[in-house]
């Protein structure tokens, strides 16, 4: 019985230690921030613009909202749940990531400013929900994203 109880505990221990997540996200100042999420291209803003839609549909993003005028762009990803977690406890964990795109004109350059932030909603069995947004601040996966908007921008022109 005794090996029974700490084989039961060992269990709830694994359990709530793979469930918890820890993020340890760099301290940057809004500026480096900003510096890391904007490139300028010497384009026009239509083939800039067209060029940041195809990337995110490449990234495997789908687009929820793009306006030339106002040079908003609005995608996210598919959405992954946890099954193990949905059959072990009755409730779900379902983590999307959601990518926005500006782009503007200043003088004769174009300005891109993309941004990702991983969503994780969670919902319990007993009607309990709960949402949170990280920001995405990995600056390998903003240069890889602007390596493939010049890319595009490279096959538009």
């Amino acid at each position: 019985m005794k090996k029974f109880v700490v084989f039961i505990a060992g269990l709830i221990l694994i359990f709530v230690t793979s469930c918890t997540e820890t993020t340890n996200q760099p301290n940057l100042t809004p500026l480096e921030i900003q510096s890391m999420q904007t490139r300028d291209y010497p384009n026009e803003k239509a083939v800039v613009f067209s060029s940041v839609v195809s990337v995110f549909q490449d990234l495997g993003y789908t687009i929820n909202n793009a306006d030339l005028d106002t040079g908003i762009i609005i995608a996210e990803s598919a959405a992954q749940n946890n099954p193990a977690l949905v059959f072990w406890t009755g409730s779900s964990e379902v983590k999307q990531t959601r990518a926005t795109g500006f782009i503007e004109t200043i003088n004769d350059q174009t300005r891109v400013r993309l941004n990702f932030v991983e969503t994780t909603q969670t919902d319990s069995y007993y009607g309990q929900s709960d949402r949170t947004d990280t920001p995405i601040l990995d600056s390998a996966l903003y240069i890889n994203a602007f390596e493939r908007v010049e890319q595009a921008i490279f096959t538009r022109t």
